[in-house]
């Protein structure tokens, strides 16, 4: 299951605390640790690996409709150019219209809303089954996936492919998780991220450096986000600003 998680740091304290069950979190909610991630030396190679992907060259405003109501995105690929674009690019498609959000977490404390599995456009299909899908590509009918890309405060490009305790890392990210950020969920690979995307429901510092935040919720968040709940549907999604930043190239697939 593709999760922003972690969640057992999250949750430990109140473990130890509380002896709560947590159920859900499985190993995909675990990033990668190993050592085979790509060294430092490797980003030009990871460039242009995922040089056919959307990319955003500055900011888009996006919104997305959720019971009637509006939420406003600002979506920021001045310093998160593929992963912007890749969420611009699937809004611009329709690929969001009629998903539904699978996973809302406020107890035992706020933490994430999450959507954007395509499976769930199929009424028919289980909740409980989603967290697995992404977006295929028509031209190829494969899954379009997107590399880990998160950009240090002093750095003048994003980390690709890696977390940055891989990178190691000590600095804060650019775009944090506080309170309305929207970033990329993934399972424990950093290249997996596909469509599936979540709100942070509250500030999740600790998921800084692992998870990719690509922009923040600017309108809408107590009034829609905080109402959002599981099963609910994003009736449609449009990009209303910005739109001329979007660089796709056709046919686009990762390579």
């Amino acid at each position: 299951m593709k999760m922003p998680i972690k969640i057992y740091k999250w949750f430990l304290p109140l473990i130890v605390v509380a002896t709560l069950l947590v159920t859900g979190c499985t190993a995909n909610s675990i990033p990668n640790t190993d050592a085979s991630s790509p060294t430092p030396s490797a980003q030009t190679t990871l460039s242009d690996k995922y040089s056919t992907l959307p990319r955003l060259n500055g900011k888009a405003t996006v919104v997305l409709t959720v019971n009637a109501a509006p939420i406003t995105i600002e979506v920021d690929g001045t310093n998160a150019p593929i992963t912007a674009g890749n969420f611009v690019d699937l809004v611009q498609k329709g690929v969001y219209d009629g998903l539904a959000f699978h996973r809302v977490v406020r107890q035992p404390q706020p933490f994430v809303v999450q959507g954007g599995d395509p499976q769930s456009k199929d009424p028919d299909f289980s909740i409980n089954d989603l967290g697995t899908g992404g977006f295929i590509e028509p031209t190829t009918s494969t899954e379009r996936y997107i590399p880990l890309e998160i950009k240090p405060q002093e750095a003048t490009e994003p980390i690709y492919s890696k977390t940055f305790e891989n990178a190691n890392i000590s600095e804060q990210p650019v775009l944090p998780h506080t309170r309305g950020a929207v970033a990329m969920a993934r399972s424990q690979f950093p290249d997996s991220a596909s469509s599936q995307f979540y709100f942070a429901l509250t500030d999740l510092p600790f998921l800084n450096g692992s998870y990719a935040v690509f922009g923040y919720v600017t309108q809408g968040m107590k009034e829609v986000v905080d109402q959002i709940e599981t099963g609910d549907r994003i009736e449609a999604a449009k990009v209303v600003e910005g739109l001329e930043n979007l660089s796709v190239k056709t046919n686009s697939s990762q390579s």
